[in-house]
């Protein structure tokens, strides 16, 4: 499993969002951009971090970056799980784990003390041209975009 290094340039990919559009990466360039990759929609994990998105998302709005989730989730359990926890962010359905893959964010991992193969909960700061600045694997979902916060220079 290739992992992304700063100074990488992102894989680009066309994915399909929550409503049905379709959303490339190149269609975000020239905004910073916030790419998280979480398991699944709606599991206790999951939600805590896509909720601290929420939570922050003004304040990340407000200094250039735009802020997208990715998931093989289908885009109607996307759409559900917005919905439910008043996600105004984009959420991306990467079914076939194509994008999971080339961001090194799917392969084996230890759940529970056995390895298994599936989604690396990571999170990747873009800039502006499509170039990675930071890529952040296996990171914690609770108390993980307070750090990114941190690390970014925004108050929390």
């Amino acid at each position: 499993m290739t992992r992304l290094e700063p100074g990488d340039t992102a894989p680009d990919f066309t994915l399909t969002d929550a409503a049905g559009q379709q959303v490339s990466l190149a269609d975000l360039r020239g905004s910073k951009v916030i790419l998280y990759t979480y398991p699944a929609a709606g599991t206790p994990g999951c939600t805590t971090q896509a909720c601290d998105f929420r939570d922050s998302l003004a304040s990340l709005q407000g200094a250039g970056y735009t802020v997208v989730g990715v998931s093989p989730d289908p885009p109607g359990r996307l759409a559900a799980f917005a919905a439910d926890e008043g996600l105004t962010f984009r959420l991306l359905s990467d079914p076939d784990r194509g994008v999971l893959s080339a961001y090194g964010a799917y392969g084996e991992k230890s759940m529970y003390g056995k390895k298994v193969l599936g989604v690396i909960r990571s999170t990747f700061v873009l800039d502006e041209h499509g170039r990675v600045e930071r890529a952040m694997y296996n990171v914690k979902a609770t108390g993980h975009v307070a750090k990114l916060r941190r690390d970014l220079g925004l108050d929390t």
